[in-house]
């Protein structure tokens, strides 16, 4: 029996040392791994843009008047135009402007343009009288001639008094003509000092056609916007309408400065995050100035115009002006590269290591990186293809640490 005990002991002291061999022996640590992989990449500069319709005609009022309700019915003798309404150039009316009501005139000014109106009606009362006397005058220097006419038949007048009696008839017909001038000059000013004192209120808005300006459309297209709905007296070139054609769209993107001069003209640009499928694109333009720019957050930066055409012309009904884009500009791309995640990376000091996945342990592995996006970055030493990587290692992991790959259900 003594023997049996000595098994049963013997057994359970081996299995208690082997429990707390399990427990004191390091399991390998878990981790997510990724292949390094060769195949195509780019590097890309993204942004939000918007569209913009190339060319826009603003409509502006020709004259300083009172532009009518643009969405009037026709019978009103207004135009009736929304946006996005089309309109043919030199053809459809964009909008109806009448002549400036007079202005409102305060006390002082009424009594003073009332008293010069007076004082224009003595003035022409004063001229009328002087035509009387001149035209009296006249008829005397008429008879006067006549006279001397008839005595010169008989040689009994001289030459002298002959060509003065002529003179004088001559003269007076002059001074008459001119006084009768300065009496419609007169009566000119009087007209033009009781215009000043009419009142708005007093004045019957004109209906008719031939009393208004119509403004036609510069170009065919649709009216992006209208910038004076309303009835309002405006002054002469106030903005009234948009005009563009949503076919003719472009895309405008304002981007760092330190991203800009990395952008070549034709670069390639792929558009999404407007609600559709990635458009293609190429870079246009881009502005040899730059501007400064007040982010959200209240950080002044340095930005540059970017201006990209469409590949293919988009559909009227899925892109309009001033539509929200995202652009991914491409400023460097392989389609051959050995490519590692960057969220393998860590420095070492002043180089860029990873841990690889030998025989079941992470080594740490110095590599040479070239061109990298927000995803992957390009290999050019230290790394082959096939190659297994730790992502998102922690401080857990160091070099030669029993590792294994974490196992999703």
């Amino acid at each position: 029996m003594n023997w049996i005990k000595r098994i049963i002991g013997i057994a359970g002291l081996s299995l208690v040392i082997a429990g707390l061999a399990w427990f004191a022996w390091p399991q390998p640590i878990l981790v997510d791994l990724a292949t390094v992989a060769k195949g195509p990449i780019e590097v890309t500069v993204d942004d939000d843009g918007k569209t913009h319709v190339r060319h826009i005609y603003t409509v502006s009022a020709p004259v300083a008047g009172k532009v009518l309700r643009i969405s009037h019915p026709m019978g009103d003798h207004g135009p009736s135009l929304h946006v996005g309404d089309e309109v043919v150039a030199n053809q459809t009316v964009v909008a109806v402007m009448q002549p400036t009501l007079p202005n409102f005139i305060d006390v002082r000014s009424r009594d003073q343009l009332q008293a010069e109106v007076l004082a224009a009606d003595a003035a022409i009362q004063q001229q009328e009288a002087e035509v009387k006397r001149l035209k009296a005058a006249l008829d005397f220097s008429r008879n006067e001639f006549q006279r001397a006419q008839t005595l010169s038949r008989t040689q009994t007048i001289s030459a002298q008094a002959f060509d003065k009696a002529r003179f004088d008839a001559a003269s007076n017909e002059a001074s008459l003509a001119g006084a009768r001038a300065q009496v419609d000059v007169r009566r000119a000013l009087r007209a033009s000092l009781a215009a000043r004192l009419i009142d708005p209120a007093d004045v019957q808005p004109q209906t008719e056609p031939t009393c208004c300006v119509r403004v036609l459309a510069p170009a065919s297209g649709r009216v992006l916007r209208i910038v004076q709905d309303s009835e309002a007296p405006v002054p002469s070139g106030a903005p009234l309408a948009d005009i563009g054609s949503p076919l003719d769209l472009e895309i405008v993107a304002d981007l760092l400065s330190t991203d800009a001069v990395q952008i070549k003209v034709g670069a390639p640009v792929r558009i999404d995050g407007w609600g559709g499928p990635a458009i293609g694109g190429k870079v246009a333009r881009v502005d040899p100035a730059g501007f400064l720019k007040v982010s959200a957050l209240g950080i002044e930066e340095q930005r540059v115009r970017v201006t990209i055409d469409f590949a293919s012309p988009p559909e009227a009904p899925s892109l309009g002006h001033d539509y929200r884009v995202v652009v991914h500009i491409t400023t460097w791309s392989s389609p051959d590269a050995v490519a590692v995640p960057v969220s393998a990376l860590f420095r070492k000091g002043e180089d860029w290591a990873v841990f690889a996945v030998r025989d079941g342990r992470a080594r740490t592995v110095p590599i040479r990186i070239g061109h990298r996006n927000n995803r992957v970055a390009e290999v050019l030493s230290g790394l082959s293809a096939g190659d297994k990587v730790v992502v998102h290692p922690s401080d857990r992991i160091a070099d030669g640490r029993s590792v294994a790959q974490r196992e999703f259900p």
